[in-house]
């Protein structure tokens, strides 16, 4: 088999998959009793939705794998928000990598921002007690990959989170987190070449 003699390339956008993965896997699988809440607020949309005592709400979340949730577009990698005339509004996570740049302590790095931008109905929004659909999202989501490690170097740090407004209808906040990524994409992208 002959080798291709590329010169190695210093890139680590491919690794954006790979975090992807570890995100939705710690959110949605890894810590299986926080994901039944987080499941519970994107697809019950009542206000009793994080009601422990109503247990069909658990029968309906369990059965949504992470693949459902990508499928039935609870979880969005586009930034496209699609919406047909007849179908139920529902919570959505936006999930996208953004303002990638050189590492200021080494060139072989990129840092970027990870967002989430969460997208609720704004009728939805009132959970009783005070609580708020898209805070309360933004909270689990905070609470399970804040100053967690994904597959660059350092912390995925909490940078910030604003109000996300689309219309009257939708709106919901974005929440940023600062990462770190290494040029790990040099293998892939030669298996790629050699194709």
């Amino acid at each position: 088999m002959q080798r291709n003699s590329l010169p190695p390339i210093q890139s680590s956008f491919l690794s954006c998959e790979k975090d992807t993965e570890l995100i939705l896997n710690r959110l949605f699988v890894d810590g299986k009793q926080y994901s039944r809440w987080l499941k519970r607020l994107l697809i019950i949309n009542n206000k009793d939705c994080l009601d422990k005592n109503i247990t069909k709400y658990d029968d309906i979340v369990d059965k949504f794998s992470v693949a459902d949730l990508f499928n039935k577009q609870y979880i969005r990698t586009t930034p496209r928000l699609e919406l047909n005339e007849h179908e139920d509004v529902q919570s959505y996570i936006l999930l996208n990598f953004d303002n990638f740049t050189t590492n200021s302590k080494n060139n072989q790095y990129k840092d970027c921002i990870i967002n989430f931008d969460i997208i609720c109905h704004t009728k939805q929004w009132d959970l009783n007690d005070l609580r708020v659909r898209p805070l309360m999202i933004a909270g689990y989501i905070d609470g399970i990959l804040n100053l967690g490690k994904l597959s660059g170097v350092g912390e995925t740090v909490f940078l910030g989170c604003n109000e996300l407004i689309l219309d009257q209808n939708l709106a919901g906040y974005t929440l940023s987190y600062q990462v770190v990524h290494f040029s790990e994409d040099d293998a892939k992208l030669e298996a790629l070449a050699s194709k």
